[in-house]
Formats: structure tokens, C-alpha cells, sequence
């Protein structure tokens, strides 16, 4: 974020680097995330390349290199330390003994650059050249345009993925447990509520702390840190939810990994849509854009849910446009989560079989139910409250508009 803003102030566009580190055989960067969630906190920032350096030898660091290599769509690079320190904190891997696993590194068609950390000479880094040099680099794989984000691990969301369920008890309008724990200041209890939540089959959770008698930016910061601190629950995505900005851009300074706003909209003008989009795409996260509509609930007629359609989708047909026009800016053109509020099935229905899969590359589409569930009706048809909805093969996710459950 602060390198991006700075080339901008600067008007300079230089080439980054951003490298991770493995500590041990777990896997695992210093902050607890795998190769591959890594690699989706950072894709967004347009990075010459990625690499992993330091902690480990080269043999050491074989496997993880060979992910991060066949994740990534940028170049990849690889500076591992002489082999690992004994027992005076020194490296003894001779530079001939490096070269030869460096090299077969370059002919696995793993890496475009490499060189040395820890305990590596200019002996070193001569052989690795000379030993590589006739090599092609590594071609840069096309992913596949997929849903990917982060927590400590990966989430990657796509065309055969099960409906991903999204946990909604860490809501201080969604739980009143959790709202009592939050006004009352028992943070570590309320955290038992997102561990639940995760323990439970929750692939994702959202936090909202949107309440008139809670300082809402200072919930969010504090409870955020406190699910960074426990890896039971910060390895799964975080949703921020709020309807206020400030709100929102604390929850993103204090997500690690690649997260999901909840939500923006046009109700503020085009440009301060704009703008919130691009400070979200350079933080690091994925959006979801609200879309209103005052379609009436319950049985409606063949015009009604025509027009509801046709204002629906041609506001998702501006959103859209404007964000994939400068996908380097928003980075956007993989994820358009359409939510339709105050709409019936009829609508969205109509909206997703006619026009939302144009917009949604990678065939993700979120809605919000139109109507709040009772807690008999919960608990009598469980998940697959309700059945018409649930196992229709349009919708990928959904969130219960319920409010003060227990």
C-alpha cells in the first residue's frame, strides 16, 4: 500500500519484489500464512515478481518454491541461504554444492531470477550464474480466472466449489450474544463466537460492529487484532461489514491476508464509489457492490419484475464497466458480487439466468435473502432453509438477513 501510494505521489512506476520467508517444515511465512494464501494478500499490487528467501537451504526450500512457482502468474525468484546453520550459527554448503540444487531449479522451469541469502559469497553467487546461465526462465503460467482469498490459508472459489458458507454470528445486529459481549467489552468471549463459527463449518466470517452505541472503528480494530492472534480463526477469510467508511478502511488496516468488503454502493455518487473501489483494491481486498431496488416482496406481476430486472442490471452494467476498464486500478473483473435487497425470488431469479452471469467471470454470485427467518424456521429446516433457494444451481452464496438471534 505505502509503495504504490508513494510511486503515485512520485508519478514513478518502478519495478517490486516482495519476497516470504519459510521457517521451518510446516510451510509457513513468519506471520503464519502458506505459500499460497501469500501469494493472494499481495497479487493485487501488480508485482514484478515473487519469490521466497532466507531460513532455509536450497534443498530445504524445494517444495514450497515448486507452489509458489506453479501459483503465481508473475516471475518467480528464489535467494535460499547455504544450506542450514550448525551448531555455531554458521553455513557450511559449498558454493558447487548450492549451484547443483539451484540448477535443477532452473531446469524444473521454477524460477526467472535466483540468487543467495544467508551465508552465501560471491563464490556462490558465481557458480549459481554459471551453472544457470544457458537455461530458458521459467514461462509464466495463465491461472484460471477464479474466487481466491486468503486468511492464513487459501480460499479459492470456482466453477465446481460447494456453496461456500459465510458465518454471520460475529454481528452485533446478527447475534445478540455477540452484541452483549461487544457492548460489555468481553472481547475474549465474543472471540469464542468467531471460533465457534469456524469450528462449525464457516469458510468465511463476517465482523460487523455497526451499532449507535458502540464506537464501531475502535470494535472493529480491537477485534480484528484479537482474531489475528488466534490462527484457529484468522486462517479463514474475513469479511468486513460495516455502512460506514471509516469503519471499513480499519477493518482493512487490520486483516491480514485477502479479505472481502461488505459492501459499497453508489447511494454516495459515482466518484466516491470510485474512490472507495481503488483504495479497496489497494489494500488488498475484494468487494462486494450493493444494489438496491424497491421491488415489493411476495407475489408481483410480469411487469413489476421486468423493470425491477432492467434497473437492477443496468446499474450492475455501469459498476461492472467502470471497474474492468481499469483493472490494474480496481482489479475487480473476477469478483462482482451483486446483492439485491427488498427484491423477491422472481427478480433474482430473472437477474442471475439473464444477465448477472455476463458480469461475474468467474461465476460468483452473492444475495441477500429478502426476508428474516425465524428461528423455528432455522432450526426445523437447517441448512436447507429454504429449499427452492438453496438448491438452485444460480446461486453460489447466501447470507441471512437475520437480526437479533440469540
Amino acid at each position: 500500500y505505502a509503495v504504490r501510494e508513494l510511486l503515485e505521489k512520485q508519478k514513478k512506476d518502478i519495478p517490486i519484489l516482495v519476497s516470504g520467508t519459510i521457517t521451518d517444515a510446516s510451510g509457513r511465512t513468519l506471520s503464519g500464512q502458506t505459500v499460497e494464501a501469500f501469494l493472494y494478500s499481495i497479487r493485487h499490487a501488480n508485482l514484478t515478481a515473487v519469490g521466497l528467501n532466507c531460513a532455509l537451504g536450497a534443498e530445504q526450500i524445494r517444495p514450497w518454491l515448486d507452489e509458489l512457482s506453479t501459483t503465481t502468474d508473475t516471475y518467480a525468484f528464489v535467494y535460499p541461504n547455504a544450506g542450514l546453520p550448525n551448531e555455531f550459527g554458521e553455513y557450511d554448503e559449498t558454493p558447487d554444492a548450492m549451484a547443483v540444487v539451484i540448477k535443477e531449479f532452473a531446469d524444473s522451469g521454477l524460477v526467472n531470477l535466483v540468487g543467495g541469502c544467508c551465508g552465501t559469497t560471491p563464490g556462490h553467487i558465481k557458480e549459481i550464474h554459471d551453472i544457470v546461465n544457458n537455461f530458458p526462465p521459467r514461462p509464466i503460467p495463465k491461472q484460471k480466472i477464479v474466487t481466491r482469498f486468503s486468511g492464513l490459508e487459501p480460499l479459492r472459489i470456482q466453477s465446481e466449489s460447494l456453496f461456500v458458507n459465510i458465518g454471520e454470528r460475529t454481528n452485533v445486529t446478527g447475534s445478540k450474544k455477540f452484541s452483549r459481549l461487544i457492548k460489555e467489552e468481553k472481547y475474549e468471549e465474543a472471540l469464542s463466537v468467531a471460533l465457534q463459527q469456524v469450528n462449525d463449518g464457516a469458510q468465511m466470517i463476517d465482523v460487523n460492529m455497526d451499532e449507535g452505541l458502540l464506537d464501531s472503528k475502535y470494535c472493529m480494530e480491537k477485534f480484528l487484532r484479537l482474531i489475528a492472534s488466534d490462527p484457529s480463526i484468522s486462517k479463514v477469510p474475513i469479511v468486513i461489514d460495516s455502512s460506514r467508511w471509516e469503519v471499513i478502511e480499519e477493518g482493512l488496516k487490520n486483516v491480514q491476508g485477502k479479505g472481502v468488503v461488505n459492501s459499497i454502493s453508489l447511494k454516495d455518487g459515482e466518484e466516491s464509489f470510485l474512490e472507495k473501489a481503488a483504495l479497496i483494491k489497494r489494500y488488498g481486498a475484494a468487494v462486494i457492490i450493493m444494489a438496491f431496488d424497491d421491488c415489493p416482496p411476495g407475489d408481483v406481476d410480469h411487469d413489476t419484475v421486468k423493470n425491477a430486472v432492467k434497473r437492477t442490471t443496468d446499474w450492475m452494467k455501469r459498476c461492472h464497466k467502470w471497474l474492468s476498464d481499469n483493472p490494474e486500478r480496481y482489479g475487480y473483473k473476477q469478483v462482482v458480487f451483486p446483492i439485491i435487497q427488498g427484491g423477491t425470488d422472481h427478480v433474482l431469479r430473472r437477474i442471475s439466468t439473464e444477465q448477472l452471469s455476463l458480469y461475474s467471470t468467474s461465476g460468483m454470485k452473492l444475495y441477500k435473502m429478502p426476508f428474516r427467518p425465524t428461528v423455528d424456521d432455522l432450526h426445523q429446516n437447517g441448512r436447507n432453509f429454504p429449499p427452492n433457494f438453496l438448491h438452485e444451481s444460480w446461486m453460489d452464496y447466501l447470507y441471512w438477513d437475520v437480526e437479533l438471534l440469540p
